[in-house]
């Protein structure tokens, strides 16, 4: 059950169709299909891998690393995919963690390796893809796909470890398999032809979301990094798109557009996720580029596939609950279980908050060599995620805030994300994030850092007022910290940790 027996598949039916295009040129089925043999060959022979090793794959967008994925696969291997800006320190610790026997790079980052790799004990080798090794190892003759179990691992995707050091969620041949299958029966099929744009990092969302377009014969159209005007000039000249976007990055796109005719140009599908995308940011992004939306909450320990707010949850007259409908984030996806709990595991009634937790055959199998997390996030086979929820009577899930981050305060529970929520509601604030400041007699108090927009001007006074007249007096901010900017991870998630040292 290897997971890329979908992709070898295709690869024979539409040999010289497009596969993959970057600034490096294009590569047909058949290209990647042949390198990521050969590559797989290489790695079995001439470096002597087997079955099960781990291999990291640390490098920007680009199509080798799309060959070295599937490479890995066909050989048998597990792949570490990790996101290029992380610092060598970073690295370095998943490197270890995985005890990964060999480390795929770029140029640009492979000498900032050399220090971290040396002074492991058991250093892996490193290749990068740009290197004549790496050309070379492309000329071997392709070799036969490995059998793989539905239990073998095929990928570990590391938390990005902001609140310590990071964990590595297993994912099998069968987890991979079911989030493709999840994605043609929930979200659209794919089409030979059709484009996915891949401007997000391919470590992550992009990436994983690249495997039902790849297995169905969709071209896979890369990008060095998020540049606003060329994804927009990419939705014109590339038919029938589909983007993964963070909301920071569609927020960008609707501010970047102005002016433009028709800036949807051959848009067909948004997925957008990995981050709250807050209700007036999304309202702004369906004036720009339409409903043709698909909001997807995942996490790492089950990629991609926990809930969908689909395109036509998107459509409505936008009366109030319609709007409701749109600050969730949806329903449960296709073979998926998921429940709303209290602390004792104990389902809580509709409307009312606790952690949610979720079952089905996208879950991992555990993290990565750490016997205690594992037992913490998986209970009697459901997977604990830490975020805070609710259901309506419809199913649909709203998330109020991850569980660390829920402020009490004198006993009364307040998210962060509903104040935050009313402070994007003024026109003058570009970005909010609430946290808890410790109070001496209440426990906690909410506060508030603001970024204002360009040129703009606004004061406690006026978000006070703002959130008087939307929410209860107790969850209003008790300060206001202007900032120029907000500090964000990796991934585009605002770090609230550090806003939290801020305030000691």
């Amino acid at each position: 059950m290897n997971i890329v027996t979908s992709f070898l598949t295709r690869a024979r039916s539409i040999p010289t169709s497009r596969a993959v295009t970057s600034p490096d040129g294009t590569l047909t089925f058949a290209e990647l299909a042949h390198n990521s043999a050969a590559l797989a060959t290489s790695l079995t022979s001439s470096v002597g891998l087997k079955p099960g090793d781990r291999v990291v794959l640390f490098m920007e967008n680009r199509a080798a690393y799309f060959e070295a994925l599937l490479g890995c696969w066909i050989a048998g291997l597990v792949a570490v995919p990790a996101n290029a800006k992380l610092h060598p320190r970073e690295i370095e610790v998943i490197i270890q963690d995985a005890a990964a026997k060999l480390v795929f790079t770029s140029d640009a980052l492979y000498d900032s390796l050399l220090q971290p790799l040396s002074e492991m004990e058991n250093s892996p080798k490193l290749v990068s893809v740009q290197s004549n090794t790496y050309t070379n190892w492309l000329q071997n003759t392709p070799c036969p796909m490995c059998e793989r179990a539905p239990t073998d691992l095929a990928w570990i995707f590391y938390t990005s470890g902001t609140t310590g050091a990071p964990k590595g969620a297993m994912l099998t041949h069968r987890n991979l398999l079911m989030m493709v299958l999840q994605y043609c029966a929930d979200i659209q099929a794919i089409k030979p032809g059709e484009t996915m744009v891949h401007a997000a990092p391919l470590s992550h969302a992009s990436g994983l979301y690249a495997l039902p377009h790849l297995f169905s014969g969709g071209h896979q159209v890369i990008h060095a990094g998020f540049v606003e005007d060329a994804v927009l000039e990419a939705l014109q000249h590339y038919p029938d798109v589909t983007l993964f976007g963070a909301p920071t990055m569609l927020t960008r796109l609707v501010r970047a557009s102005a002016g433009m005719a028709n800036p949807k140009g051959n848009l067909k599908t948004i997925l957008y996720g990995g981050a709250p995308m807050y209700l007036n940011d999304l309202l702004q992004v369906m004036d720009v580029f339409g409903t043709d939306l698909f909001a997807i909450y995942g996490q790492g320990e089950s990629p991609m596939t926990i809930t969908c707010l689909s395109n036509h949850d998107h459509v409505g007259s936008k009366d109030s609950s319609h709007l409701a409908r749109l600050s969730s984030c949806g329903t449960a996806r296709s073979g998926m279980e998921v429940r709303v709990v209290d602390t004792h595991g104990n389902t809580l009634p509709l409307g009312e908050a606790g952690e949610v937790i979720v079952k089905g055959d996208t879950v991992m199998s555990g993290y990565w060599g750490n016997e205690a997390a594992t037992a913490k996030a998986l209970r009697d086979g459901w997977l604990w995620t830490g975020d805070i929820g609710a259901f309506d009577d419809f199913g649909y899930l709203t998330l109020k805030d991850r569980s660390k981050d829920l402020i009490i305060r004198g006993g009364n529970n307040i998210y962060p994300r509903e104040i935050e929520e009313v402070l994007l509601k003024h026109e003058s604030v570009a970005e909010v994030s609430v946290v808890g400041r410790e109070h001496a007699d209440l426990g906690e108090e909410p506060v508030a850092f603001v970024v204002a927009r360009d040129g703009a001007v606004v004061t406690s006074e006026d978000l006070d007022a703002l959130c008087l007249d939307h929410i209860a007096r107790f969850k209003r901010p008790r300060a206001y910290f202007f900032e120029q900017s907000l500090p964000k991870s990796n991934y585009g998630k605002i770090l609230k940790t550090e806003l939290r040292k801020k305030l000691t």
